[in-house]
């Protein structure tokens, strides 16, 4: 299939945030709004993935959130210690995921877009939750993927990756692609081939756009200022998938069980031998439920207009 090229990158500046953001296909199609996870650049999302959703009739939008890529770091703000991280006691965050999630609406705000579907993996699961609690109007579907609740009972790693977590961060390019390389060996979907090559390409791109250990801590800190989002996941109404991968390690499939029990009536989606990652050959499941949800959200749109009067 062939790949379809975004248009270049562009910038919308939202209060004292700048994000950068790219998007795919024909703008007057309905929205779609993809959210990357913890420390991950909007090229988390393949463009051969973006394209596929292009081409099953959406104006797709994939963003660096705040701290990533080319989007703001806020480097006056210091990043959480070592001991703030592992007792989830932060004094003074630089920001929290509403504020995240508040770049997000920001965003569509830019773009001319009333309201979206907007689907977001792993951190980005979150900040798509908490769009779709706190901005109901604006989000017309949601697709959480391996994500949770935030809470400490579901969905918390598996203990052999905290090394990962606590490690110096890499000081050079190479060591960034290596270590890089390394994670994803671990995390990554052992019931999908991978391309290792493709994996080293995904690195190299993100070290080159920006990456920072200190934006990635920063959002971390919000991560766990959060706490348990179970009350907000409960008011969503928008048609809801929880997909999450079998194999996931670094959120475990109890995140992803959890999520669609608080989410009123929430479809859960298990794939086998999926991690924590996108691999290629669960895109055409992923896409398939993706474009499947967002019809449950064009059906409800339509259930709910009012009747004309004759």
């Amino acid at each position: 299939m062939r790949t379809m090229k975004p248009v270049e990158e562009q910038f919308a500046t939202l209060g004292g945030v700048r994000l950068c953001y790219e998007t795919f296909g024909d703008e007057s199609r309905p929205a779609l709004l993809l959210v990357m996870g913890l420390g991950t650049q909007m090229v988390g999302w393949h463009a051969d993935f973006c394209s596929r959703l292009a081409d099953r009739g959406f104006f797709v939008v994939r963003y660096d959130n705040r701290d990533v890529g080319r989007s703001t770091h806020l480097d006056h703000r210091p990043p959480p210690t070592t001991l703030e991280i592992l007792t989830r006691r932060h004094r003074t965050p630089a920001y929290t995921l509403g504020d995240m999630a508040d770049d997000g609406i920001g965003l569509l705000d830019q773009l001319g877009v009333d309201a979206a579907h907007v689907v977001g993996a792993s951190m980005g699961g979150m900040l798509a939750q908490l769009m779709a609690a706190w901005w109901p109007d604006r989000v017309r579907s949601l697709v959480s993927i391996m994500s949770s609740t935030g809470s400490l009972l579901s969905g918390q790693p598996a203990l052999r990756l905290y090394p990962y977590f606590l490690a110096r961060p890499p000081r050079t390019k190479q060591e960034y692609i290596e270590r890089f390389v390394k994670l994803f060996g671990v995390i990554g979907s052992p019931g999908f081939e991978r391309d290792e090559d493709e994996v080293r390409l995904l690195a190299e791109t993100s070290f080159e756009r920006g990456a920072s250990a200190a934006g990635s801590g920063r959002q971390l800190a919000a991560i766990q200022s959060a706490g348990s989002r179970v009350r907000d996941l409960r008011r969503i109404k928008a048609p809801t998938l929880v997909i999450h991968g079998k194999a996931d390690l670094l959120v475990r499939p109890s995140g992803g069980r959890a999520t669609a029990r608080a989410i009123p009536n929430a479809r859960l989606e298990l794939i086998d031998g999926m991690g924590h990652d996108l691999p290629r050959g669960a895109w055409p499941q992923i896409i398939d439920g993706i474009v499947q949800n967002a019809a449950a959200g064009r059906a409800a749109e339509a259930s709910e207009a009012p009747t004309p009067s004759r």
